[in-house]
């Protein structure tokens, strides 16, 4: 499961990247996001492409707080496959935190694409309502079968969309799921790169230029 990423551009960089027409908050960049914060996502509204922010985590009836959901949920569960046909967003990235495991040692590592370039992960919307009826605006991640480069982290990876599938993954207009799930496939191009950051990334408030900096493996090692 992947509970952390980093989206390190400044807005400009994103809104070109991803053809976003309007922003509905005050971006700024991030490096170490996880779970239960709001993160910026992009969806398709009033006929734009916006940037908004939601937090980071369904809080369905049925279990804990859903930070990621599998591809085989779309197919067998009706709530999620409900919410992809109307409610799909893309979650702005580049890079994710693992942790390396080598005996009772930990390392905390950054994987990113060639020249740290963003992307999309598919992801899914909800918008539901806290104990005051007040709207509470949550999102997950979609993930697929690991490739060789995450396999030693994690059996699942984010669904990292094609660029040419972008548009059609926010295409209001499809809501068969079926015409969907081809998509979502495992990013196997083998060209990721990993490398040692600072174990303060296991910090949730230590968000800042730091955590996405290369560290010499020696001084990264944590205790689990």
């Amino acid at each position: 499961m992947c509970k952390r990423f980093s989206l390190s551009a400044d807005l400009d960089e994103v809104r070109d990247h991803f053809g976003i027409q309007r922003v509905m908050y005050y971006y700024k960049t991030r490096y170490n996001m996880s779970p239960t914060q709001h993160v910026p996502i992009v969806l398709h509204q009033d006929g734009e492409r916006v940037l908004d922010e939601f937090r980071w985590g369904f809080i369905p009836y049925w279990g804990k707080d859903c930070v990621n959901a599998d591809l085989n949920s779309l197919r067998v569960n009706p709530s999620y496959r409900k919410m992809a046909e109307t409610r799909r967003c893309i979650i702005p990235c580049n890079g994710f935190y693992y942790w390396r495991k080598l005996g009772k040692r930990m390392c905390a590592v950054r994987v990113v694409l060639p020249e740290q370039k963003m992307f999309a992960v598919a992801g899914l919307y909800e918008i539901w309502q806290d104990s005051r009826k007040e709207p509470l605006r949550t999102c997950t991640m979609m993930t697929v079968q690991a490739n060789a480069d995450i396999r030693e982290f994690d059996s699942r990876m984010p669904a990292i969309l094609d660029p040419e599938h972008i548009d059609a993954w926010l295409n209001p207009s499809i809501q068969n799921v079926d015409e969907l799930l081809p998509l979502l496939r495992t990013y196997e191009q083998g060209d990721m790169s990993i490398y040692p950051v600072t174990p303060l990334v296991a910090n949730d408030e230590h968000d800042n230029r730091e955590c996405i900096q290369e560290m010499d493996l020696q001084y990264s090692w944590i205790k689990p």
